[in-house]
């Protein structure tokens, strides 16, 4: 599945284990969410420019905001998480516990409870939930996608409570340096985990894609840069009714494709600038965590 120098060609195979589903569960079809237009971009305010699309366990919401705008993210069950990219601006996080300013591309935590984000410039914020925060699953574009649960992916299970017990925990790329050998930049949630890759200059070369599967979770691939062509492969089953053709989706950014299992897939980036492509899994992969110095957080986030 990958070439020799891709570190994901270390992570350990999986120890044979009886299947979740019957061989002939059917496998859901990809989904793809252009973010750009949610409505008109001169709404009068951030939730006429909030794009909310969910996967089975997870809802992400995409806000171009403005200075001094609030976003409110009410009162959740479970913690929220903030991906924060170059082109956002900065803003503070207000919970029951205070306020916490952020400024630089990386990821924010924020406790269960009441929170709620102000702007202090113009640019994308995006929005992680657990898709079990009713008052978000309903306003996804996508809901009735997910009206029944899809069998292939497993449940979320909150992994354990972080170390410290609960604050607003900001995790800058700036002071994350690259390193060979480890795949990307990787932060877990109790209930998510995030990867910022690498940005491509350029179109990738097509001779060097990474087609591959994953058995029991979905994958969200968010293009905050350039132009990705998703190419994805559903696996025949006995039932040919359900054969799809395969598919190869060229989406601009902000897009987000959500890729099931066990469907084969890669991504590939076609803009000549640069392109920039952030994984998002819930609940956390057990293989990415087990591979030693991956997981850039894990102190604060043990495994279970």
């Amino acid at each position: 599945m990958y070439a020799k120098d891709d570190p994901r060609s270390s992570l350990a195979t999986a120890a044979a284990t009886a299947p979740r589903t019957d061989a002939g569960t059917p496998i859901a079809a990809p989904q793809y969410a252009d973010l750009r237009t949610p409505a008109a971009p001169d709404a009068a305010g951030p939730e006429g420019r909030t794009a909310v699309v969910r996967a089975q366990n997870v809802v992400l919401a995409h806000t171009g905001v403005r200075a001094g705008e609030e976003l409110d993210n009410g009162t959740l069950e479970g913690e929220l998480a903030v991906v924060v990219t170059e082109d956002s601006p900065a803003f503070s996080v207000h919970t029951e516990d205070g306020e916490t300013y952020v400024d630089g591309p990386g990821l924010v935590v924020v406790p269960p409870g009441a929170s709620r984000i102000t702007a202090h410039g113009e640019g994308p914020l995006v929005r992680l939930v657990e898709a079990g925060e009713r008052a978000w699953r309903e306003r996804a574009v996508n809901a009735a996608a997910y009206s029944e649960d899809h069998p292939r992916v497993a449940p979320l299970r909150r992994w354990p409570e972080p170390v410290g017990g609960r604050a607003v925990r900001f995790y800058p790329l700036a002071e994350v340096p690259d390193e060979p050998g480890r795949f990307g930049r990787i932060f877990r949630t109790r209930a998510f985990m995030v990867n910022f890759l690498p940005p491509q200059h350029g179109p990738r070369d097509p001779r060097r894609l990474s087609p591959h599967t994953h058995e029991d979770f979905e994958q969200l691939s968010l293009a905050m840069r350039g132009t990705y062509t998703h190419h994805i492969r559903t696996p025949w089953l006995n039932d040919s009714t359900g054969w799809r053709e395969d598919e190869h989706v060229t989406l601009g950014s902000p897009s987000l494709a959500i890729i099931p299992p066990p469907t084969v897939h890669t991504s590939a980036a076609k803009d000549p600038g640069v392109n920039q492509l952030i994984d998002i899994f819930s609940p956390p992969r057990a293989d990415f965590s087990a591979r030693p110095g991956w997981v850039l957080n894990a102190d604060d986030y043990p495994m279970p």
